[in-house]
Formats: C-alpha cells, structure tokens, sequence
C-alpha cells in the first residue's frame, strides 16, 4: 500500500471491469478509472456502443477494451470474465453497475416475468459475475467489487416498486459478500445514487412537475450528473478506501437525510 494518501488513488496496473459501461453511469465511472490509470474493460450488451465508448477513452489516452455482454446471460459473464483475463492477465475491479426498470408504476402492473428479468438483471448477475471474479481478485492478492445499488434499496421509491427491492437485495448480497471475502482482501462496496440525469430515468426528470417536486425537497435542489457519482466508484476502487468494506455510499444530494 502507498504511503502517501495521494498515491492510495493511483490505479496503474489494475484490471477493472464495468458492467452497463455504454452511457450514464457506468461509462462516467469507466472514464474515472481510467483516469486514475485503469486497464477499463467497458462492457454492456451492444458491441457497437461499448466500441464508442472505449475509442473515445484511447482518444483521449486512457486505456480500454470493449467486450459486449448481456449480464442477464451466464454463458456471456464467462466469456466476459475468460476474454478480460485474456486481453490484460487479471481482474482487479468489478463494477456491477447494468441494470433494468422495465416498468414505472405501481407493483400491481409488475408481471411475474418483469419480476424475473429485473432480479435477474439487477442481482442475479451481480451475483454470477462477482463469483466469476472473486478467484482472480484473489489470486492477485484483493480486489475491489461496487455493486451500484439505488436511494430505492435504502427507502422505497414510488412507482419503482421492486426495481427498489431488486436494490435493496444488492446492499444485501453486498454485505454478505464483504463478510465472506473480506479474509482474501476483496473489499465489497454499494453506491447508492439518487435521481442522476441519465436515460435510464428518463421518465422522472423530464416530468416537470416531478423534478421540481424532487428538487425542491432536496438541500442541493438538484439532481445530479453521471460524473458526480464517478468519483465515489474512484475512491472505493483505490486503496484510498482499504478499510472499507460492506458500506452503502449515498451520492444523493442529500435526498435520505
């Protein structure tokens, strides 16, 4: 470990996977590990997307690879896992940051196929894809996994009924992962965001009456952009953050004071 705190940010050398890389998010928190000087795989289910992204990182001198994959597909997380292990010798970083909300209102208009595809996304994978991980982390002496969890895991948010238990089960398998593999030093972390300007919710913060509604009832009377979650992902991937373990970090505006 750096003795310096400023070199306990530095990722040169590390390996880091990002899942949902190809807007929002996850590819804001793609470019920051790049930035800090990570080897970023930037993945999600469309090659051609996850192409864009990685170019315009190399552009700019950052380090990156695209490897396609549907989170929702075993087989693809395998071959995501062999195919990075392959191009950069290991894995340092997991982001589980993919995800879906196919539904917006109450959880009476939620089928039990609807239920299935957002567990499977939003926790199944996690889970698959940080099992997949964890001998390499380990291998290489730790690791680092940021399970990107929801202000919908911590409370209930409305019309996003089990979207928000899908998350509140992602702290949880968070914490339980933290406990088991904290003894093999891979750390297990959650981001907790709340209302970020991206296309995913697309349906709350071009409504007017509901942005306004939110932004009033927050202290920073904002809501955020990818970039201001980015940095948090930066810290607990770094050894800047080697005594946390099993947290759930709200990059909120203030929204669950």
């Amino acid at each position: 470990m750096a003795n310096s705190i400023k070199e306990r940010f530095n990722l040169n050398d590390k390996v880091a996977i990002v899942t949902g890389a190809s807007k929002g998010i996850g590819e804001a928190i793609a470019r920051g590990l790049g930035e800090f000087g990570a080897k970023v795989v930037v993945s999600s289910r469309k090659q051609e997307a996850v192409d864009s992204v990685a170019d315009a990182m190399r552009a700019d001198g950052l380090q990156a690879t695209a490897i396609a994959c549907h989170v929702g597909d075993e087989s693809q997380l395998s071959a995501l896992v062999d195919r990075t292990l392959e191009t950069y010798g290991g894995v340092d970083i997991l982001v589980n940051n993919a995800a879906t909300n196919p539904v917006f209102g109450p959880v009476l208009m939620t089928d039990g196929a609807v239920f299935d595809k957002i567990i499977g996304v939003n926790l199944k994978a996690p889970f698959e894809l940080s099992k997949k991980v964890f001998p390499h982390m380990q291998e290489r002496g730790g690791g680092s996994i940021i399970n990107i969890s929801s202000i919908g895991g911590l409370h209930p948010e409305p019309m996003l009924g089990i979207y928000s238990v899908s998350k509140a089960a992602l702290i949880s398998l968070t914490k339980v992962l933290a406990s088991e593999w904290g003894p093999a030093k891979v750390r297990v972390n959650a981001i907790c965001p709340g209302l970020i300007k991206t296309k995913f919710s697309r349906a709350l913060w071009e409504n007017e009456e509901i942005l306004k509604r939110f932004t009033d009832e927050l202290p920073l009377r904002r809501i955020a952009d990818p970039e201001d979650v980015a940095p948090m992902a930066v810290f607990l991937a770094s050894d800047a953050a080697a005594y946390c373990t099993g947290g759930a970090y709200t990059v909120d505006g203030g929204h669950t004071i």
